[in-house]
């Protein structure tokens, strides 16, 4: 079974997921990422693995090529910190977390193929994906295998709940 989050910026999609995996106290492993803020103001967002590593994903004093908006994205440290958690979890047979399947994580081909491997791999995958419509976002969101489940300010709290229960149900917590 493949669960997807999604919702809005800042709904606290992140803080579901840490949330579930706290519940299960389960073995998990792969990434999710945070907010980089410097006064307050948002400067970029970093990757963290389960595993305690870290790198930047993007950031406003990033010259890159690959853009979203004012951030240039660094696609060898994506790849060095949060692709390579990714393959070591989908090889360690453990619970699978993406946080997320967004526009920027999507400038490295190795991370979709990455999350098609995780999605076919035997383990559960407990992934957020951004609000995004393209060819490559509504094949994942498509799958037989995936419930895809939208979080919101009025749900985000119940849905700790929800996740949980639908995991346990399926017998996947061993995973």
């Amino acid at each position: 079974m493949n669960i997807l989050i999604t919702g809005s910026p800042g709904v606290g999609k992140t803080t579901l997921i840490k949330r579930v995996l706290k519940e299960l106290r389960c073995d998990a492993s792969g990434f999710y990422t945070e907010e980089m803020r410097e006064g307050g103001i948002r400067k970029g967002f970093k990757i963290i693995t389960l595993d305690g590593k870290e790198g930047v994903l993007a950031h406003v004093g990033i010259k890159s090529p690959f853009r979203v908006s004012k951030y240039g994205v660094d696609v060898n440290e994506f790849e060095r910190v949060g692709v390579s958690a990714l393959e070591d979890a989908i090889r360690g047979g453990k619970v699978i977390v993406i946080d997320e399947i967004g526009k920027m994580e999507l400038f490295s081909q190795r991370f979709k193929g990455a999350v098609k491997a995780a999605l076919d791999a035997p383990s559960l995958v407990l992934a957020t994906m951004g609000k995004i419509s393209s060819p490559w976002f509504r094949e994942i969101k498509g799958r037989e295998d995936v419930c895809l489940l939208e979080v919101t300010f009025k749900n985000r709290v119940g849905m700790v709940a929800e996740i949980t229960d639908l995991i346990l149900s399926q017998g996947e917590s061993d995973a």
